[in-house]
């Protein structure tokens, strides 16, 4: 190419260097607070749609059922159903699936399991943990607070401190 050719295809090219880089621009993270909008900026809705589908699990956490028989008895047939295939009928983590030659999944009487909050037992029944498969499309928000109220019945059962039982259940102990 001459030098005839080439300064006007120079001159051409000069104005596409002066335009920014679209890395640079200003943008928002998604993940941090906006202070005039008050929160992260991805959890507001696009206005003028439509919600579908379950609720958000933050919504999930604010509606904690009252501990009542009838809640604790929802939640040991949904945990019969659901649950008791891994985790075993007591929550040993000794299930049917261990006998077929599955890993055992974590017992809901160690130490770690004991001191998890609902929120972390709601996100698991809802979003999956390791191997284990997510019943949030399966588990209706509800039944998940009743699964939760049944594993800490199952874990107060085999951790209880005589201290902390009733006293007619105290006279009955040797």
């Amino acid at each position: 190419m001459t030098g005839r050719h080439l300064l006007p295809l120079l001159l051409c090219l000069l104005p596409l260097a002066a335009c920014p880089d679209m890395a640079d621009q200003k943008r928002p993270d998604m993940a941090e607070p906006e202070p005039v909008l008050r929160g992260p900026t991805s959890s507001l809705p696009v206005p003028g749609t439509v919600a579908r589908g379950e609720r958000s699990a933050w919504d999930v956490l604010k509606d904690r059922p009252e501990m009542t028989p009838a809640l604790l008895e929802r939640g040991r047939e949904r945990f019969n159903i659901y649950c008791a295939p891994c985790h075993g009928v007591a929550g040993h983590g000794s299930g049917l699936i261990v006998e077929r030659g599955f890993p055992a999944p974590p017992s809901f009487h160690n130490d770690r399991l004991r001191d998890a909050t609902p929120g972390h037992f709601l996100s698991v029944i809802e979003n999956g943990f390791g191997v284990m498969y997510p019943y949030g499309d399966r588990v209706r928000p509800a039944d998940r607070w009743a699964v939760v109220a049944y594993i800490r019945a199952l874990q107060l059962s085999q951790h209880a401190q005589v201290s902390e039982l009733p006293e007619p259940l105290r006279e009955r102990l040797p």
